[in-house]
Formats: C-alpha cells, sequence, structure tokens
C-alpha cells in the first residue's frame, strides 16, 4: 500500500492549488478590466453625444442669426430704394413741367448717380431715365 501523506499537500499539490488561484485571479481581474473598459466608454460615447448635441445647437442658432441679418440687410435696402424712388418724384413734380436742359442734365446725373450707388436697379433707372426723358 502506498504511503500517503497526512497533513500538508506534496510538492505537486501545492503547484496545482497555485495555478488554481492564478487562474482564478486572473480570470476575475480580466473581467474587472473588461468592466472599467465598459464602464469608461460608455462614459467618453456619451460625452461625445453630448458635445455633438451642443456643436448642432450651436450651428443651429448660428444660421439663425444668419438668416435675421439677411432679413435686415433686404429690409434695409428695400426701405433706401423706395426712400430714393420718394426722393426721386418729389423732385420730378417740383422741376417745371417746361424746364430747361440744365434742370433735365442735374436729373439724369442724379438718378446716374442713385443707379452707380446700387440704390436704383438697371430696370428702374431705365425705366426713369425715360420717363424723364420722354
Amino acid at each position: 500500500m502506498p504511503l500517503r501523506r497526512i497533513g500538508r499537500p506534496g510538492l505537486i499539490g501545492m503547484a496545482a492549488r497555485t495555478a488554481v488561484v492564478a487562474g482564478t485571479a486572473s480570470a476575475v481581474a480580466g473581467g474587472v478590466q473588461h468592466h472599467q473598459q465598459q464602464k469608461y466608454q460608455a462614459q467618453a460615447d456619451q460625452q461625445a453625444a453630448e458635445q455633438q448635441q451642443a456643436y448642432e445647437q450651436q450651428q443651429a442658432a448660428y444660421q439663425q442669426q444668419q438668416y435675421e441679418q439677411q432679413q435686415q440687410q433686404a429690409q434695409m435696402q428695400q426701405m433706401a430704394q423706395e426712400a430714393a424712388a420718394q426722393q426721386l418724384a418729389a423732385q420730378q413734380q417740383a422741376a417745371p413741367a417746361a424746364g430747361g436742359g440744365d434742370d433735365m442734365m442735374a436729373q439724369l446725373q442724379q438718378l446716374a448717380t442713385l443707379h452707380t450707388q446700387g440704390v436704383l436697379t438697371d430696370d428702374e433707372f431705365a425705366a426713369a431715365k425715360a420717363k424723364l426723358l420722354g
């Protein structure tokens, strides 16, 4: 009958026990590490989503501001054209019907000035000039 040792395990038993403990510790550490990586990745994804949302909100606000500025500029330009047209109409009414050539030249020069400043479009300039000459 083989001799059996009672008490402490032998060298092979100690090696086996050490291997089991090391394997268990390695598996637990790997699980913890995997869990931490998932947690950090979820946090990074959330931060990226929040940054994207903030960026989109900034872009929408910027586009709204640009649209409002364009609307203001269009209104100002329209008001300037209307004021120029009213000024021109008032000057034409104030001018005598059978006025001399100097008065007509001054009006043509004023029309040309308004046209070069961009207050009158090409069509408006042509119509006012035709009305003045005709």
